[in-house]
């Protein structure tokens, strides 16, 4: 009896261990990959329902610029953060995604009020594409004279995209003070936006920021989703939490 129970209790092990292996190895197999370039836009596969869309505009303080944003796709739906910093980029994102994902974008997220996040929302709307963002966010779009986002929240937004959801939620000022940012909790994926930087960057534009305060949001951020793995900036390279920790330190 004590051998049946011995043969039972190793076979259980061996197949928790396999089990746990075969996971982790899926979770570790996606490489990340290039899918789509041109001088307007890049697009990177993160993950297997996540990617990472790069546009450009030229800055007089900071030369050639990238602009990134992100997009989630769940069944044949899609949602988008931040649109490509001009109309160029916008219309070839969008017909990539019809063309090449065969997927229709259900909503765009502006994370907050600068061109590079706006810049490209009239071909959205263009197609009847619903946009959201912060309500502080629309004020500061009308006032500047951008692309305005034409639905408004507080606080937080949930979304669906297929079958799943995406977050939405202002956490505190830093970069702006109505940046948000988006999470994808089924890839546990953020796009940070412009309120996260990349690994090694400086600080950036700090004309609209709240500088006293972005430590405190980041603190906010890494409390509100403790799982995280992957982070998009609205700059450079994405990365992992350590963007985190990097940008609450720059601002220390």
């Amino acid at each position: 009896m004590k051998l049946i129970l011995k043969v039972i209790f190793s076979i259980f092990i061996l197949t928790t261990f396999f089990s746990c292996s075969q996971t982790e190895k899926k979770e570790e197999a996606f490489q990340p990959k290039i899918v789509y370039q041109t001088d307007e836009l890049l697009i990177t596969q993160l993950s297997e329902q996540s990617y990472q869309h790069t546009s450009y505009f030229h800055s007089e303080d900071f030369g050639k610029v990238d602009c990134n944003g992100m997009l989630v796709k769940d069944k044949d739906e899609v949602i988008v953060f931040d649109t490509p910093a001009d109309s160029a980029g916008a219309a070839e994102l969008l017909s990539w995604v019809t063309h090449k994902l065969n997927a229709k974008i259900a909503a765009v997220v502006a994370t907050h009020f600068h061109f590079d996040c706006v810049g490209g929302l009239n071909e959205f709307h263009k197609m009847k594409i619903p946009s959201y963002a912060y309500f502080k966010t629309i004020e500061f779009t009308k006032e500047k004279g951008f692309n305005v986002p034409q639905n408004g929240f507080k606080d937080s937004l949930i979304l669906n995209v297929g079958s799943k959801k995406v977050e939405v939620k202002f956490l505190g000022e830093g970069h702006t003070i109505d940046n948000v940012i988006g999470y994808f909790p089924a890839e546990n994926i953020m796009f940070g936006g412009c309120l996260i930087k990349e690994l090694g960057a400086g600080k950036g534009n700090l004309e609209d920021a709240n500088v006293a305060e972005w430590s405190k949001t980041i603190g906010n951020v890494k409390k509100a989703y403790p799982s995280v793995k992957l982070i998009i900036p609205g700059h450079g390279k994405y990365g992992n939490r350590e963007l985190l920790d990097y940008t609450s330190n720059l601002f220390k």
